[in-house]
């Protein structure tokens, strides 16, 4: 009986500090091998976890009803329900992201600069992996899959702590994808999940320095709030996703329109969703852009002059623009002009994604350059802030500090690098 199985059964028997430094040392040993893995040999591993995933749907999505039903019944909000739902569709498309992050290309290894010192010494920066990886989240079931397959392909080890509302379903997965590993004779413990609900089990990760090399939080602002507070390892993480759409001036009244509509009510409870709309005061439209949100269903508080836009826009509050509802609620605010554009969101962006619909190029180049957050769009939706759609495969989280990395994480991101020195006898004088 392997550890991770052992630990299934008698989670009880020790405590979340030894529950963790136990599932760290076997997973650090399992990424001893994945760094001697070939491309070839990784992309192989992941191919297999893609086809084991598909082959597990019916036991897949059985272990995703019981946690809607278990959902429901707590009263999950629909937003936390959608976030946790699994149908046939999203499941083949959880490993069709898979089988692309095999199709990548392999970061580890690549060379990012090389120099000859006068001396004859050759000096080089080589990407490798970071180690081992702690991933906490909460409802998204995809994390672990998505999560799993950048980890393998960039040549770390990862150790997994979901949410108790996707419970049945992360360990679903999680087989699934240790059994597609299994058949090309890949450790088990590259992949592993906690296997208790103990909260303490989050605070031993946070302080596991020496043993997980990084945490990555995705989940609610409590949660990225309480690791960043906590942690004594290096943590890559956002808190909010309060993402803004400016519509200028000179935008196209139907693209105006479409990509308002789009950011906010594709999905509401994703990250990069829409959650302040800046209309400009010279923007003739603003009353058909307000009213096709009203239409579709979306809760508008407005400033005053949005409030003069329709009666069906309710008054904001100061709390409004700095809250990310991830749910069919928007801010609105009337702006003159795109100084005061930037001015609002310099104050109330959680620097992820903001955006600007416009038809003047020197606008859209100045709201490029002079807004701070990870991702800055001109003539696009919001919800394009993915992984998966920047071309990346998929993404271990939206990252919007300043450090190591920014917006959607991938493998290059979960790339450190070292330094190689290659001489000929050199004795420095």
């Amino acid at each position: 009986m392997t550890l991770q199985s052992t630990l299934t059964a008698q989670p009880a028997a020790l405590s979340p500090e030894a529950l963790v430094e136990q599932l760290a040392r076997e997973g650090r040993a399992a990424q001893r091998v994945l760094a001697k893995l070939t491309d070839a040999d990784k992309a192989a591993a992941l191919r297999a976890a893609a086809t084991a995933l598909r082959e597990a749907q019916g036991d897949i999505l059985e272990a995703n009803a019981k946690d809607i039903a278990a959902g429901e019944a707590k009263g999950l909000s629909g937003a936390m329900l959608d976030r946790l739902r699994l149908d046939a569709t999203r499941l083949a498309g959880i490993a069709d992201a898979v089988d692309q992050v095999a199709g990548l290309p392999d970061p580890v290894g690549e060379v990012i600069a090389a120099s000859e010192r006068p001396n004859g010494l050759r000096l080089s920066r080589v990407r490798i992996p970071i180690g081992l990886i702690g991933i906490i989240y909460e409802s998204r079931p995809n994390v672990t899959a998505d999560a799993a397959a950048l980890c393998l392909r960039s040549g770390n080890a990862v150790l997994l702590r979901g949410g108790s509302e996707a419970i049945h379903s992360n360990h679903a997965i999680r087989a699934a994808f240790a059994k597609g590993l299994a058949t090309v004779g890949l450790p088990e413990a590259a992949i592993q999940l906690v296997p208790t609900q103990d909260r303490a089990v989050v605070g031993a990760m946070l302080t596991a320095a020496g043993l997980i090399d990084m945490i990555v939080p995705r989940g609610g602002k409590s949660l990225v709030a309480r690791v960043q507070a906590d942690a004594r390892v290096p943590v890559l993480a956002h808190l909010d996703g309060i993402c803004h759409t400016y519509v200028h001036a000179s935008a196209d009244a139907e693209m105006a329109r479409k990509l308002t509509l789009n950011a906010k009510m594709r999905r509401t409870g994703i990250c990069g969703a829409m959650e302040t709309l800046l209309l400009d005061t010279q923007f003739p439209e603003s009353e058909s852009v307000v009213a096709g949100l009203l239409d579709a269903g979306c809760e508008l508080r407005g400033d005053a002059r949005a409030q003069a836009l329709d009666p069906r826009v309710m008054p904001a509050s100061d709390e409004d623009w700095d809250t990310e509802y991830l749910d069919a609620v928007l801010a609105v605010a009337v702006v003159d002009g795109i100084e005061p554009a930037l001015e609002h969101i310099a104050a109330h962006s959680s620097h992820h994604t903001d955006a600007i619909v416009t038809e003047d190029a020197e606008s859209a180049e100045r709201f490029l350059a002079e807004v701070d957050s990870a991702i800055v769009m001109v003539n696009a939706s919001s919800q394009f802030a993915d992984g998966g759609e920047f071309g990346l495969g998929a993404e271990i989280g939206i990252a919007t500090g300043r450090l190591h990395a920014r917006g959607p994480v991938a493998l290059e991101g979960l790339t450190t690098y070292k330094w190689q020195v290659r001489g000929t006898g050199q004795a420095r004088p």
